[in-house]
């Protein structure tokens, strides 16, 4: 495959999306971001915007005209619109297709059939379909939680506070990835087109388990004086599917649950057997880079 060189961010104003047009700036490509219409944000001047209708396949079709790959970061609640920018850069004539996955190992037969992730699946399966007839490539990046965001905002724990839930005892070891690292893979598919061809990438800065985290939360903040709280994975996958049970189930009361399962859960793949890190130019934590990530959180 001939090299990719022109790069189409959609979702490039989030907490990933962000990071990804900073790594992929650096990386020396060059950027176009696509923005909602009056979106009104501010990007660095070498940077193109392009304002579409994310509704739309002529507008999107016209703002991918001439790029080389896109790269979605789109938020969890519109991974749907995914489906027609796929089409978009079909009919472009776009050569890479990056979707906003970047979380738990979709492409692992159990955890693909969680409900959280059936837009994931159903954008993946879009792609499979063209690329199978020759209408564009892609790449799924797997990278586990985020791994400061996580630490930050409560998800994996949150350090700042000192609370943490250890789920089925904490020991589960998964893949975790920081938002810097994760962009920096992103970077690295662009620059190893062939390499990366229709296949998910494995990625991640460490696996490591709650417990282990707990401890450099301890050591980071000298204090073993931490809200810890023991909680049963199985009774919130059986929540989950009981709302999912009613006639109009709460998306906030089952989505967070089967995620929570995929990470810290057996059985699906949350540990990735094999990495891309090498290929895609990714080094691994050791402890000690992991101390000094939870003591910057925490203090």
């Amino acid at each position: 495959m001939s090299s990719l060189t022109k790069v189409a961010i959609a979702g490039s104003t989030g907490s990933l999306g962000s990071v990804v047009l900073e790594k992929v700036l650096e990386a020396g490509f060059d950027v176009t971001v696509l923005t909602r219409q009056g979106g009104g944000h501010s990007f660095p001047p070498s940077v193109k915007v392009a304002e579409v209708d994310y509704d739309s396949l002529d507008s999107l079709t016209n703002a991918l005209q001439g790029q080389d790959a896109v790269v979605s970061t789109i938020a969890s609640a519109a991974l749907s619109k995914q489906l027609l920018l796929v089409e978009a850069a079909v009919k472009a004539g776009v050569k890479r297709f990056i979707p906003s996955e970047f979380g738990s190992n979709t492409v692992h037969p159990k955890t693909s059939q969680l409900p959280s992730y059936a837009d994931k699946v159903a954008i993946r399966k879009a792609l499979e379909k063209e690329a199978e007839a020759g209408g564009i490539t892609y790449t799924v990046v797997i990278n586990g939680p985020f791994l400061d965001w996580g630490l930050q905002n409560g998800f994996v724990a949150n350090v700042k506070a000192r609370r943490f839930t250890l789920w089925n005892g904490g020991d589960q070891l998964f893949s975790a990835t920081t938002l810097a690292t994760i962009a920096r893979a992103v970077a690295g598919v662009l620059k190893h087109p062939e390499e990366t061809k229709n296949r998910a990438v494995y990625v991640q800065d460490a696996a490591v388990s709650s417990n282990q985290l707990l401890e450099l939360g301890k050591k980071a903040t000298g204090s073993d004086d931490w809200n810890v709280t023991h909680a049963s994975l199985d009774d919130h996958v059986d929540q989950a599917w009981e709302e999912l049970r009613k006639p109009q189930p709460n998306p906030a009361k089952f989505v967070t649950n089967f995620i929570m399962a995929a990470i810290w859960g057996e059985g699906y793949g949350s540990r990735f057997e094999k990495l891309d890190n090498e290929l895609l130019g990714i080094e691994e934590m050791k402890e000690e880079d992991l101390l000094a990530l939870v003591t910057k959180l925490a203090n």
